[in-house]
């Protein structure tokens, strides 16, 4: 909830041009629908046929998850090997993500010869960024051997329970204790001797990228197996220290070198949270109302809808619908996981319909349809339809792209509007080598009538 609770604040300044008395505020602009007045695009040409127009309700639909973490995955193939395996000694690991300042790391990976140890930094994980620079460097002072508390420890390279030895996944007496840091009386010698991480940050225009390190320093006897890594903000993602194991795969991984289970769960909670902003919508019957796909933006305020959130100056340029308050809100802002912005339209046979709002988590991204539109009637006149596979992440071209959801130019973080780096690019679908959601697993579209 910290993306959106930023992401609220900011839109709030942006909402402002898109209320109060300004005939093409969309309170006006509603009304005017909802009294079953049509509004025209300017690009929409005349000889419309002598036919009653039809009322559609358009519900744009916010149905994304909100995600825990940024990013997160496994890593399971020794630098130089073919394929995956343990980690021997002299051998490393090695994992690369994107990250933002006040993003922390959380990793695991099994002591093979044991019955339940893991190396991992504490449970909220290392900080990414000192003083406003990204960490660089050896980092196993901030590692530690745990102990999940899931198995009866033997001793370590000798227990018939342990995975070089074990008869099968899951075989010893089960423990029912805490994670906490290994203390069974044993020795396993200090963390620096059996393990070196480091971190190694890229900057570019784009944001920083980190490669992570993990080298094996122990005897030939003692390898390492695959393991997880989480990019967060904040909570502890993998563990708690000194409750039980969760149950959602730590066990696996600790027990067994298995990352499999606590890899899927961490990916269902990873990735970009989707927030949508006020946008604009027009009927018309011309292609490309609003913009032409590999062409630079017209200037007509379609930077304004991308970068910030404010349709104000396109629906004022373009005479075109405004929606800006979520369905059951009492006033304008963006709509959240599980909200909608819905609106009425009227329009005839051959009209079609178009409309953009921003993908907030971005410096310029919009959805919409291709500029040819939406046929609101649609094969065989249904009574509601699900339009969504239509509809595109599009890109600008105005401000050069950040890390989603973590860029200082981005709306939610950006020190005030058209504040990043100018792009001069042409407006095209997103692809940028960031990773984004599927517009099926962020937004649902549909026309009733």
């Amino acid at each position: 909830m910290k993306f959106f609770k930023i992401a609220c604040a900011f839109l709030g300044v942006a909402l402002a041009g898109c209320g109060g008395d300004d005939p093409m505020s969309a309170g006006n602009m509603e009304g005017d629908t909802a009294a079953g007045k049509l509004t025209v695009s300017a690009h929409r040409v005349a000889g419309l046929a002598e036919r009653r127009p039809v009322t559609f309700k358009v519900r744009i639909e916010n149905i994304s998850q909100s995600l825990s973490y940024r990013s997160s995955g496994a890593f399971n193939t020794p630098v130089g090997a073919s394929g995956p395996g343990p980690l021997l000694p002299d051998a490393s690991y090695a994992f690369s993500f994107d990250a933002a300042p006040g993003d922390r790391l959380s990793f695991a990976t099994m002591y093979v010869q044991s019955n339940d140890l893991f190396f991992a930094p504490d449970a909220e994980g290392v900080a990414l960024w000192e003083e406003g620079s990204p960490v660089s460097g050896d980092i196993t002072a901030q590692i530690h051997l745990w102990d999940a508390g899931t198995e009866v420890n033997q001793a370590p390279g000798a227990g018939s329970d342990q995975a070089p030895r074990q008869s099968g996944p899951d075989t010893g007496a089960a423990e029912e204790g805490m994670v906490r840091m290994v203390d069974d009386g044993f020795d396993y010698g200090a963390v620096a001797e059996l393990i070196t991480v480091t971190v190694t940050p890229v900057e570019s225009a784009a944001g920083t990228r980190f490669t992570v390190n993990i080298a094996n320093r122990t005897d030939s006897t003692t390898p390492l197996a695959p393991g997880v890594w989480v990019v967060h903000a904040e909570g502890a993602p993998l563990f708690a220290m000194g409750e039980m194991d969760r149950g959602e795969g730590l066990e696996h991984l600790a027990e067994d070198g298995n990352p499999g289970m606590l890899a899927d769960m961490l990916a269902m909670e990873s990735g970009v949270n989707t927030i949508l902003a006020p946008g604009v919508w027009v009927i018309h019957r011309d292609a490309d109302p609003l913009f032409g796909m590999g062409e630079m933006d017209r200037g007509e305020g379609l930077e304004d809808l991308a970068e910030d959130g404010n349709p104000a100056l396109l629906a004022e340029a373009l005479g075109i619908g405004v929606f800006n308050t979520p369905a059951g809100a009492e006033g304008p802002g963006p709509v959240l996981p599980g909200s909608a912005y819905e609106f009425s339209v009227m329009a005839r046979p051959g009209d079609r319909l178009s409309f953009a709002t921003m993908f907030v988590q971005s410096n310029d991204l919009f959805f919409g349809p291709k500029g040819g539109g939406i046929d609101l009637f649609g094969p065989g006149g249904s009574v509601e339809r699900d339009v969504t596979a239509q509809v595109y992440l599009w890109d600008a071209g105005t401000e050069a792209n950040q890390l989603p959801g973590g860029g200082a130019d981005q709306a939610p973080r950006q020190g005030g509007p058209d504040t990043g780096m100018e792009e001069g690019g042409s407006v095209r679908m997103v692809d940028d080598g960031f990773g984004y959601p599927g517009v099926d697993a962020a937004i649902r579209v549909t026309i009733s009538r």
